[in-house]
């Protein structure tokens, strides 16, 4: 009779202990979220798919054109999906510790890695929207590919990363600030309504034009709109736009590790 050999487990890597803890909050955050069932993550997905072709909807019916070629619905998708991407993920980090502040107790379980496991799902469903999109875009008969598909996959990236980069800072702001979660809200929206989702900001005014594009969201609609539209004309600082993506970034790195830490 073989004598019974107990099982031996290689100690995990703390690598791998992270990746476990990510994962473990990525499915609770979907779960609480979308609630146990697949039509909770699509009513999500779909949610700011709806706006853009709601905005689309109310162009067409009142006449108004797009600037450019490639139609109307093209021309909102490119300027609404990066300013919409941003505006959720900076958004929805606040959201994160709130409603999983409690797992902290969990020693496994820090305040940035809910930021992290939130910033995942946000990524998973930007990019799934993205998708959507360009199918509803594909069945009305519109060409979705971008001629230079580097240069518009470079814009969305820089949408994320600064959408996690503010989502950082907004946690700490309202780490002593509570309100902050809705004082962003209307933060947001007139960020939206003023960097070009629906308008070409070229055409104002030369010294309104020249101030708009400090604001990084503008900067970041031109960067996608020139991988549709090389002709388009406009110039980007993508070391103005990095720089503002590392930065906060980095800002709410070390807002986490000081100030939020010893608020929590």
């Amino acid at each position: 009779m073989v004598p019974f050999e107990a099982k031996t487990h290689a100690p995990r890597s703390d690598w791998e202990v992270y990746a476990h803890v990510i994962h473990a909050l990525m499915l609770r955050d979907m779960r609480t979220r979308f609630g146990a069932s697949y039509w909770g993550y699509f009513v999500v997905v779909m949610w700011p798919v709806a706006h853009i072709f709601l905005i689309v909807g109310l162009m067409v019916a009142r006449g108004i054109s797009a600037p450019l070629e490639g139609g109307t619905a093209l021309f909102i998708a490119t300027g609404a999906v990066p300013a919409l991407v941003f505006q959720y993920t900076s958004r929805e980090a606040m959201k994160a510790i709130g409603a999983n502040k409690p797992l902290t107790y969990y020693p496994q379980v820090k305040l940035f890695d809910l930021i992290v496991a939130r910033y995942i799902v946000e990524t998973v469903k930007g990019f799934t929207g993205l998708i959507v999109v360009f199918l509803i875009l594909i069945c009305f008969g519109v060409d979705p590919r971008p001629p230079e598909p580097i240069m518009a996959v470079g814009g969305y990236c820089a949408a994320l990363l600064l959408g996690l980069g503010i989502g950082a800072i907004n946690v700490g702001i309202l780490s002593f600030f509570p309100g902050w979660q809705i004082g962003y809200i209307l933060v947001t929206i007139s960020f939206y309504l003023t960097s070009g989702v629906y308008f070409l900001p070229q055409f104002m005014p030369p010294q309104i034009y020249e101030a708009m594009k400090y604001n990084p969201i503008v900067q970041i609609i031109e960067w996608v709109r020139l991988g549709y539209y090389p002709q388009l004309g406009v110039e980007v600082d993508y070391l103005y736009v990095l720089g503002w993506g590392f930065g906060s970034l980095s800002i709410g790195l070390i807002m986490e590790r000081t100030l939020v830490r010893r608020l929590a």
